[in-house]
Parts: structure tokens; sequence; C-alpha cells
């Protein structure tokens, strides 16, 4: 029965995960989702027994709420949800350990330095997935974290852990009927909830809505099949189609068109794009509006003299870059390149010690040897123009302090172009648009999305949608969205709530280790002795 019930919570912890997750909105659950996890964690002293209830949890979290991965890449999608479940344990692993050894209260912190450490390398290093990081569970109730200004999505990964060990020991100090202690923590937990909740609030009040501006920018939604879009023959009825679509919209106010990703993806060298016949109808639509300037995302590619990390071969043996890029098009010609930093582990690019595995993994776009990418984030201005754009290319959008380097580089407004299409019309797509709420909130700047398929919108500086297209329609969108220049203390400082926590969950990995290397040294004099 034990058994049973250990199976219970476990589900339990994962559902309720599942549940707090975007879309279904039940958001308040995460505040006691990894509750049943803790009571595991309290009952059970063999660690491989925990292990095992804890991935239960971790996987069906994962499997719930990320499944739509399939429907791009469906050995992909097995890893991914396998892998990043495993990983996830490594913190609830070291809770374990460290609480059975140090006691309630040095675990407990031990678990919050972990986690976001964990998270903190989920961002940064070549496997990077950080889709299920704790803050993002609140991007449909911006109204919930508009002090994420000030800690960007670590603040809302804190607030979680914190809130679910507080509840956690509110319900043992009830089990044991401890009622002194359980007034204290519900004071606690009241207090842990309700603050940011004020300060949210307040935030709210404090921020200038929206304000009267004369320029205004088009968006526009195709709603082309993300399957079919690179077949050449295409190509000219998806531009013709582009171009439509923007003229229904463009007024003399207009500055910027934006067109999604990969929007031109004819196979044309980067050296090509302004002379190549299947792109002339674009040249021709910006210089019938000498007043705009078109930002769309390309795929192309570049030859190279020599092999590069990223360089792929010719039958012909002749090395080349591929690139799913961003590029201005205005009546004085093309910009450079931004070529997207922050791709997508597996289908974009492989991480260079998985290169051995590259014939199993598919690539979006055509190209099967994946793409090349910047070192870092670039904008777009051009004179006489209000706007100083932010080019966010899809997955990018999920990284908050790396949008913020655009607004260092002075940004006054966001462009996501994006191509959601691959997951269908499933959470996938849904989850991606609310993570853009984030944005707008931790840089105080208006965002504007473009996405093939679904769901183009605009979202204000408080991550509200003022604006929005449904999905699998075809239409465009004429906002008049006001630029801003403030510098919040998210863009000024970044993520320095995880890298606190990090250098502590570095520390606490330490202690571990010489506790552990200590114990071994001195069972190894025991065992010399007893000889």
């Amino acid at each position: 029965m034990q058994r049973i019930s250990f199976l219970g919570l476990s589900v339990l912890s994962g559902l309720l995960l599942f549940f707090a997750w975007n879309p279904l909105s039940f958001t308040f659950c995460i505040f006691f989702a990894w509750v049943p996890l803790l009571f595991l964690a309290n009952k059970i002293q063999h660690k491989k027994s925990f292990i095992g209830y804890a991935f239960l949890a971790l996987i069906i979290w994962n499997a719930c709420t990320t499944w739509w991965i399939w429907n791009s890449t469906d050995i992909g999608s097995v890893f991914a949800i396998a892998f990043n479940s495993t990983i996830m344990l490594m913190p609830w692993y070291g809770f374990f350990i460290t609480k059975k050894k140090q006691g309630n209260f040095v675990g407990y912190f031990a678990l919050i330095a972990f986690w976001l450490l964990f998270e903190f390398i989920h961002l940064n290093w070549e496997l990077s997935f950080p889709w299920l990081t704790l803050g993002n569970a609140f991007a449909d109730k911006v109204n919930w974290v508009q002090w994420y200004e000030f800690t960007g999505v670590a603040g809302g990964s804190l607030w979680v852990l914190l809130v679910n060990i507080v509840a956690y020991e509110l319900f043992k100090n009830w089990k044991s009927k401890n009622s002194k202690w359980s007034i204290k923590v519900i004071v606690v937990i009241v207090c842990i909830i309700s603050v940011p909740f004020a300060i949210s609030n307040f935030l709210l009040y404090r921020i200038s809505k929206e304000q009267n501006f004369d320029s205004n920018v088009v968006i526009v939604q195709p709603n082309i099949d993300p399957y079919q879009k690179f077949t050449y023959n295409t190509i000219a009825k998806q531009i013709e189609k582009l171009i439509a679509l923007s003229e229904n919209k463009i007024d003399s106010q207009t500055k910027w068109v934006i067109w999604p990703e990969t929007a031109l993806s004819a196979q044309i060298g980067v050296n090509d794009i302004s002379t190549a016949l299947i792109y002339k109808p674009v040249f021709d639509f910006v210089n019938r509006y000498p007043q705009i300037t078109l930002l769309t995302g390309i795929e192309t590619f570049k030859l190279m003299n020599e092999a590069t990390p990223y360089t792929q071969k010719t039958q012909d043996g002749l090395f080349y870059e591929s690139y799913n890029a961003a590029v201005t098009i205005n009546n004085k010609g093309v910009s450079p390149l931004y070529i997207k930093s922050k791709l997508v582990p597996g289908v974009e690019i492989l991480p260079s010690f998985l290169k051995i595995l590259a014939p199993l993994f598919e690539q979006f776009g055509g190209t099967t040897g994946g793409y090349a990418k910047d070192n870092e984030s670039k904008v777009f201005n051009t004179e006489n123009n209000p706007y100083v754009v932010a080019p966010v290319i899809c997955f990018e959008s999920v990284y908050g302090a790396y949008v913020t380097s655009y607004i260092k580089k002075g940004a006054n407004i966001i462009a996501i172009i994006t191509n959601d299409g691959w997951w269908g019309n499933t959470a996938g797509h849904k989850q991606h648009l609310a993570y853009a709420k984030l944005r707008a909130i931790e840089t105080r700047r208006w965002v504007v999305r473009s996405a093939n398929t679904g769901i183009s919108a605009v979202i204000d500086n408080t991550g509200k949608m003022v604006s929005t297209k449904e999905w699998n329609i075809a239409d465009a969108i004429k906002y008049n969205v006001p630029p801003a220049n403030t510098i919040t203390f998210y863009v000024q400082y970044g993520d320095y709530l995880y890298k606190i926590f990090s250098v502590f969950g570095l520390l606490m990995v330490g202690w571990n280790f010489i506790t552990i290397c200590k114990k071994c040294r001195k069972k190894a004099e025991g065992n010399k002795k007893k000889v």
C-alpha cells in the first residue's frame, strides 16, 4: 500500500506541474506542485527509491507539457523529453543527499541553490532547452509578475520554490497537529505569496500605458504550410502573398513591415540576395514605399574558402555555411544579416560533442548539417525612422538575458519573427507566444510578433496582448507602437539571481563532495585497523 501511495504522490506532482503550464492556465497549482515530492523526500530513506519516484514526476511533467515536439521530430522528441527529465533529477538528488546529512534547513537551501544552478546551466550550455524554467509558468499571468523587470524569470523560479517549501512545512505541521508552528508558517506563506502580488499591482499602476504615437508597424502572418514553404516553385507565390497582405495595411505612417522567420526561403547565396530574380518583387515592393523598412526572416548560405565549425560540403566538395537569419530591405538596399544565435539543439545545430550522431538528427528548413550562428545580438535602425528594432528569431525569445543584449544596444521595440507551424495547432505555439509577454515585462519594451501560421501579436510593455491574429489565418496587423528607452534593473544586471545562487550551489556541491571523501577516508582507515 505504501508503494502505491508513493507512486500516486509522484504522479500527482507531475500532473500538478502540467496543469500549471500554459495553455491549461491552472497556474496556482505551481505553488504546491512540488509538495508531494518534498513529502516523499521526507519519508523515503533510500536514494535510489527517491530518484525513481522523482523521475516519474519529472517525465510526466515533461511529456505532458512538451509532447508536441513529436509533430516535428519523433525520435528527437523522445530524446528531448527523456534527457530533460533526467537532468532535472540532479537538483533533487543533491537536495535528497544534503537533507539526509545536514537536516531540513540546509536541505531546503540546497534545493533552491541546486535548482537555480540547473536552470542557469540549462540556459547557457550547448544542449540548452529552458522551456520549462519554473518562472515561465507565469507567462499567462503577467499581472502576477510585473516585478520581472527586476529579477527576470529567475525571480519566478525562486518564488515557486520558496512557496512550495513553506507549503510543505505547513502541511507537515498540520499533520503533526503543531498549531503553534502552523500559525507561524501560515503567516510566512501568506507574506511570500501576497507581497509579490502587491508589488506587481503597484508596478502596473506606475507604468505608463499606451502613448499617442503617429508611426506604425505592420506585422504579417502569411499562413504558409512550413512543410511546403521550402519548395522552390511555390516561393514566388509566397512572396506575392506576403506583399499583398502588407500592402493591404500600409499607410503613409508605416515605418516597418515585419515578415516571419524564413519568409524568404529560396536557396540564394548571401551575396546574390539583391540581384536574385525571385526576390525582385520584394525590392520593387520596398521601392514603392520609400518610407518603410522591411524586416524579414531569410534562409541563405555563403560559400567558404575553408572549413569552419559550421561548414557543410556540396557534392563538388565546396564548403558552405547555412544561415537562419534576419535582414532588412528598403529603397537603399539590403542590410548585413543578423544570423540566429540561439539555435535549437538537435534540429538546428548539434553540440560539438554530438557531431558523430549527425545522421540521426533531422533538420528543419531543408538543410542536414545544421546552421551557423552569430556570437552576439544585433539591432536594426534606419535613417529618419523612430524605431530601433531588436530582430529576435524564434527560439531566441525564450532567453530573457539574451534579449536584454538587444536593449543595451539601443533597441526600443522588440520584433519576434518565428515559424511555429512545425508543431501544428498544439500547446507549443501557445507557450512560445506566452513567453514573449515575459520579455516585454523584463525590458519594458513593446513586442511585435510575426508568426508564419500564428499567433502573431502586438504586446505592450506590461505583457498585455493588445492586438492579435488567430492561428491558421492569413492576415496582417497595423499598430501604432510607441518606442521606449528606459533601462530596467534586469536589463542592466541580467541573470544576477541565477549567478548568486549558482555560486551557492557550486559551494554546496563542493561541500558534499568533501564530506563524501572524508567519509570514504574514515571508512578506509577503519578497514585498515580491522586488518
